[in-house]
């Protein structure tokens, strides 16, 4: 759909607050009608753009993972997805931006409270391979970590000084891998 694939553009621009349905539909070249007859809200609308988002990362680190059984590889691939993922700060000033308004607008549900709680544990799950003598994995916290550090506030307000995204993510895996990964 248009409107999902202009909308990052909008909020980047933006910002969450000045990303309006009318700047919104303009770039998607539709009309507020067509906006209104998919989407109840503005706050539904970025809901559904950050599951869509969510649900992609898993899909996309699934096959850039396909086939490699190789801890040192899988670190390396992931160390170089986020950084590349946190060069675009969009998705992590958006849910941050989201979930404040939704709090402060007293309309915060469940679907926002486990919005990324899938994402987290299927990427988690994707990584598993470099522990496998963790003895008790928990991939909704291997996952997060890894989310978290790779789309953080943090993140977003980089200037190249100081650790780099790719050197957060491929720490954090290094240790891991080291603590619970295969003897040598």
């Amino acid at each position: 759909m248009r409107l999902i694939e202009c909308a990052p553009k909008v909020v980047a621009k933006e910002g969450f607050e000045g990303a309006s349905i009318d700047k919104i539909t303009e770039a998607a070249g539709y009309s507020k009608g067509a906006f209104y007859s998919n989407f109840g809200t503005k706050e539904e609308f970025f809901l559904e753009l950050l599951e869509r988002h969510a649900g992609q990362d898993v899909v996309e680190i699934r096959k850039l993972l396909s086939g490699v059984t190789r801890p040192a590889e899988i670190i390396d691939r992931m160390s170089n997805w986020a950084a590349e993922k946190s060069a675009d700060p969009t998705w992590g000033l958006l849910p941050l931006e989201l979930f404040r308004k939704a709090r402060r607008d007293a309309t915060f549900t469940t679907r926002h409270a486990t919005l990324f709680r899938e994402q987290w544990r299927g990427v988690g799950e994707l990584l598993l391979p470099i522990a496998p003598r963790w003895k008790d994995p928990q991939p909704e916290l291997l996952g997060a970590i890894v989310l978290e550090l790779t789309y953080g506030a943090a993140s977003s307000f980089s200037t190249g000084e100081g650790p780099a995204v790719r050197d957060l993510v491929r720490l954090t895996l290094d240790l891991l891998q080291r603590a619970y990964g295969e003897a040598d």
